[in-house]
């Protein structure tokens, strides 16, 4: 499969965007010299839901919002804004406690894990290398989790582990959706009362600041608006493995990110199961050498 410069350029744009929300979430959510975040969590949901919207719209044209088709059509739909909601409130008040690679490694792993367990559940095997993988996967999470001293908080893990089953689940949902950019356009837009619903939340702006509000608008604009629809763009022309593939990288630019611009230690618990998510991963999703007679 050919893939030009504008492909490669869309594609590293999109991977740049998704690990840009966790570290956009962390800057945004993390304790600051007097302990207190820029923004609160239920603020920053409903701001970065709410421009992701704008976005979105205007990049897919209101006209192609209320498309859903069949009554199936209009069932994935609703799962799919469930989902999304279900996912967004939840990244967000991880990120309070999470570091941002930790945040990135637990919701992709998370999101893999959820999604090949819902293929196995339909019917779909695994040969004994990706049967191999996902082991080694999900014992590369169950190493992030263990207790000791570097172990992510508990509370924000399972809230990030809850948003990476929502976010499989939103993925699920979309799949086989014919104009996927519309589609995100307009599940962003159906999940506007929910995002209303946050906006109005009392107490959700106490101790909100200028950088905060500005933080949660790139998260939702630029990561989610602009990336998601850079994203699409690349997409057709990129095969399933390499599609996987490129996500893999998600979680190491977090971490790069989160060393170099805020500061976060890389212990090594956290290479341990980097190593072991990322490695697994990769083994089920890697092409498979044709076999000869």
């Amino acid at each position: 499969m050919t893939r030009g410069p504008r492909v490669v350029a869309f594609t590293v744009l999109a991977l740049l965007a998704f690990a840009g929300n966790s570290l956009l979430a962390r800057a945004a959510l993390a304790p600051g010299p007097t302990g207190v975040p820029t923004i609160g969590a239920v603020a920053f949901t409903a701001l970065r839901l709410g421009s992701g919207a704008l976005v979105l719209v205007l990049l897919a044209g209101p006209q192609n919002l209320g498309r859903t088709g069949t009554g199936t059509d209009r069932r994935r739909a609703a799962t799919a804004v469930v989902a999304l909601v279900a996912y967004a409130l939840p990244f967000s008040l991880a990120y309070l406690d999470l570091g941002a690679a930790t945040g990135a490694l637990l919701l992709f792993g998370t999101v893999q894990v959820t999604m090949g367990a819902v293929g196995y559940a339909r019917g779909e095997r695994l040969d004994g290398r990706g049967r191999w993988g996902w082991t080694v996967a999900a014992a590369g999470l169950a190493v992030l989790l263990l207790p000791g001293a570097r172990a992510p908080n508990a509370w924000a893990a399972a809230a990030m582990i809850a948003a990476g089953v929502a976010w499989a689940a939103y993925s699920l949902a979309g799949r086989g959706e014919r104009a996927a950019l519309a589609s995100n356009a307009r599940n962003f837009a159906w999940a506007l009362p929910f995002t209303a619903a946050l906006a109005l939340w009392p107490g959700a702006w106490v101790g909100a600041t200028d950088t905060g509000v500005a933080l949660a608008i790139a998260s939702g604009a630029l990561a989610s608006g602009l990336g998601y629809a850079a994203w699409y763009v690349a997409l057709p022309s990129l095969s399933r493995s390499a599609a996987a593939v490129v996500q893999l990288a998600v979680p190491v630019v977090a971490a790069v990110g989160g060393i170099a611009l805020l500061g976060e230690a890389l212990d090594g618990r956290l290479v341990v199961a980097g190593v072991l998510v990322l490695g697994g991963i990769a083994a089920v999703v890697a092409p498979r050498r044709p076999a000869t007679s």
